[in-house]
């Protein structure tokens, strides 16, 4: 199946025919074996041609089904392939980067945008400091429903939030960009109306929130360059006092 898909995105590409001496160099299969795949493929209805003496061809018009994922399912995949393109062998990292670019090809266009500018990150660095947030023994559990936030990532949207330190609760109004998911929390990277700079919230010490239904003025993109030049372009410049 996984080769199938390939021919299909090769000759999708191809901006002429191609015989199937390149494409068993490309797939590093015998030529018998794409025969015995350009034939599966057109059982199952897949417009490819073949052009004697020049090569296999596919229908300009051919459009793959698009595939119905939520934007959750599309974020969840996402996370899992960053996890193991991190942390996983050479050849599931290589698998992890494969399925996210298939994933890619056949969702519809508006949810391509949540692959291409996910706001969700899997640090390479420990927090630093005294307390680092990766000795916290347990997963810790949050008290809102994350998903609803991402939603507000995703849209761009201020969000009022209540938040508590020490035993101590505050509220404020924070401009959300990204999602750092550490081994036991998750930490909200967010410009800060209160403070007037950027500052981190562990999830599951926001008591409640609420979306507002003004954007914030600068896009997720900027935001997020902006608060790269001052965490030496990682989260690894973060302590623990520094989360709000």
């Amino acid at each position: 199946m996984n080769r199938l898909f390939n021919i299909i995105q090769i000759l999708r590409s191809a901006r002429a025919p191609i015989r199937a001496k390149e494409l068993a160099e490309k797939l590093e299969v015998s030529i018998r074996t794409v025969y015995r795949d350009i034939k599966e493929l057109q059982i199952q209805n897949v417009p490819i041609q073949e052009e004697a003496g020049i090569g296999y061809v596919l229908n300009k018009n051919f459009e793959m089904k698009p595939l119905m994922l939520t934007p959750d399912e599309l974020e969840a995949a996402l996370l899992g392939s960053l996890w193991v393109s991190r942390s996983g062998d050479k050849a599931l990292a290589t698998s992890a980067n494969s399925l996210i670019g298939k994933i890619n090809a056949v969702v519809p266009e508006h949810l391509r945008k949540v692959l291409l500018n996910s706001a969700l990150v899997i640090p390479e660095t420990t927090i630093s400091g005294a307390r680092s947030l990766s000795a916290i023994s347990k997963v810790a559990k949050d008290v809102i429903d994350i998903s609803s936030l991402r939603a507000a990532i995703r849209e761009q949207r201020k969000t009022s939030i209540v938040y508590k330190v020490k035993g101590k609760q505050s509220k404020r109004v924070i401009w959300p960009f990204m999602v750092a998911y550490f081994e036991q929390i998750r930490v909200i990277a967010a410009w800060c109306e209160m403070r007037q700079e950027f500052r981190h919230f562990r999830t599951d010490r926001i008591m409640s929130f609420n979306i507002l239904p003004e954007t914030y003025p600068s896009s997720r993109q900027v935001l997020k360059a902006e608060w790269l030049k001052g965490t030496n372009n990682d989260f690894k410049a973060i302590d623990e006092k520094d989360i709000a």
